[in-house]
């Protein structure tokens, strides 16, 4: 009986991730560059189903890990959900990249252009829409946060 359990337990568990789904550009990069309504339970669920569960929770955010993970030719090492404690959502991705290298691949494939918003060593970079791109210790962290919409009472 103790083999069959352990069995079926195997069984249960996910598959190891052969590789990100084709729709991660279009749902994940749509997100961070602010294109599209900002749900954290939404990416939350994308990112369980295709990468599995987050590794941590941490800072007010579910961490994932995207092995193999492309956006703009750059690898993507993490994904980063909001996760209801902070008073924004948002939806976030750590590139083995530098900011101006991110920056550079987003304006050659999608046009968006970015303004440096403050004069520091390591600025801040915006686009129109809110999305950011800022330094992550030698990376760069691109995301969008938005504020949590009010409830349907008090539309």
């Amino acid at each position: 009986m103790t083999a069959v359990f352990a069995l079926s337990l195997l069984l249960a568990l996910p598959a190891t991730q052969a590789a990100p789904p084709t729709t991660f550009g279009t749902v994940i990069g749509s997100g961070l560059l602010c294109r599209d309504e900002t749900s954290n339970r939404f990416y939350y669920d994308y990112m369980v189903k295709f990468f599995g569960p987050p590794y941590k929770r941490e800072g007010g955010a579910w961490w994932f890990r995207t092995e193999d993970a492309r956006l703009w030719g750059q690898e993507i090492v993490e994904v980063i959900v909001s996760d209801d404690s902070w008073p924004m959502v948002f939806v976030g991705a750590v590139a083995e990249s530098t900011p101006e290298k991110l920056e550079e691949a987003i304006i050659a494939q999608d046009g968006l252009r970015y303004a440096k918003i403050d004069n520091s060593r390591f600025p801040v970079r915006q686009a129109a829409l809110g999305s950011r791109i800022v330094y992550a210790d030698r990376r760069a962290k691109i995301y969008c946060a938005k504020f949590k919409p009010l409830p349907p009472a008090l539309r």
